[in-house]
């Protein structure tokens, strides 16, 4: 049910490898450097099992990849415009790795770090849980912040990370996870033919360095409008939109809600995703541009992230829910993707 192995080193700490599979034999395999998702092997309509999962086939290449392949992100996912913030009167200027804008954290985020193995659970639902402190001031954010991710493969065959962060001073949190996901399987190819449906009566507009305008637009009659399932592909083959890199408004968060469904036909895999989390963002790769797993090159509109999150630039956006968070205020949500085979 479990298998952890050594993995090499990263920034001088050691990195494992951790293999989680279900009764069902579905499995994930999950790495401490970035607590990053492998591989992940979701039960197909032929009766085997497809790795779903976009990524590298070594440490190395997780180490020197530019894409955020399956990690772990903060402090703050996605981006901040000007790459400052104000908090309790104080502004706070942060590294300019996006043009003028922070994105993922800044120069060195979460993704980038060796986190610790916090524990690992056999069992009909087995999991890891990775832990990392980041330190006051790190990449200018202030107070330290102690985080937790539990990973856990459940025996109805989903995904399950619950987040956890706690400060030891105010801040801003806003954690996701960045996997690529191929329903059809990592070399698969293009994802232009998988469907997607998407919980979202709207979504929040950008500029031309994908910075919200303080709009919530209804995606009612535009390229955004997934409220159907409807092929990726649809409004990128028409050349309506080249790609999306997007953020759909799903609610309040803390309330648990169903964010979307994919579904490709080469598998009959079919993904939902749950969150609690007031938002999630939808992209499709569009910067991708790598060698991957077994040395074939990845490019744009070969994966899709689904990360949820609070709203991009929430610390200026005063009229969209807040991610500050005082001393000793937890941070906690939690993202399910859940698998079934169609």
């Amino acid at each position: 049910m479990i298998n952890k192995t050594e993995w090499g080193f990263a920034n001088g700490y050691k990195a494992y490898l951790i293999t989680l599979k279900n009764k069902n034999g579905m499995s994930v395999s999950l790495t401490n450097y970035a607590a990053s998702i492998v591989n992940l092997c979701v039960p197909n309509k032929n009766k085997g099992f497809t790795d779903i999962m976009l990524g590298y086939d070594n440490l190395d290449g997780y180490i020197k990849g530019k894409s955020s392949q399956g990690a772990a992100i903060g402090r703050y996912g996605n981006r901040i415009g000007g790459a400052k913030f104000t908090l309790n009167g104080k502004e706070y200027l942060l590294y300019k790795n996006d043009g003028n804008n922070c994105l993922h954290g800044g120069s060195v985020g979460y993704g980038k770090r060796v986190w610790s193995v916090y524990g690992i659970s056999d069992g009909d639902s087995p999991s890891a849980a990775f832990s990392y402190t980041s330190p006051d001031g790190e990449e200018n954010f202030p107070a330290e912040v102690k985080i937790i991710i539990h990973y856990t493969l459940t025996a109805e065959n989903s995904l399950k990370l619950d987040y956890s962060a706690v400060p030891d001073g105010d801040t801003i949190i806003n954690l996701t996870n960045h996997s690529y996901f191929n329903l059809g399987g990592y070399d698969a190819g293009d994802i232009l033919d998988t469907s997607m449906q998407i919980f979202a009566d709207k979504y929040t507009p950008v500029d031309d360095a994908l910075i919200p305008t303080g709009e919530a637009a209804p995606v009612k009659n535009t390229v955004f409008d997934f409220t159907a399932p409807k092929f990726i592909g649809e409004d990128v083959k028409s050349g309506k939109i080249g790609g999306y890199d997007h953020n759909f408004i799903l609610g309040e968060p803390g309330i648990m809600r169903k964010a979307s469904v994919a579904y490709s036909s080469k598998s009959g895999i079919e993904m939902t995703t749950y969150t609690d989390m007031p938002a999630i963002q939808f992209y499709t790769g569009n910067f991708l541009d790598e060698m991957q797993k077994n040395g074939v090159h990845r490019g744009k509109l070969e994966g899709f992230c689904l990360e949820t999150q609070f709203s991009p630039n929430t610390p200026n956006l005063p009229d969209f829910p807040q991610c500050a968070y005082k001393k000793g205020e937890e941070f906690k949500f939690v993202t399910e993707y859940a698998f079934s085979v169609k």
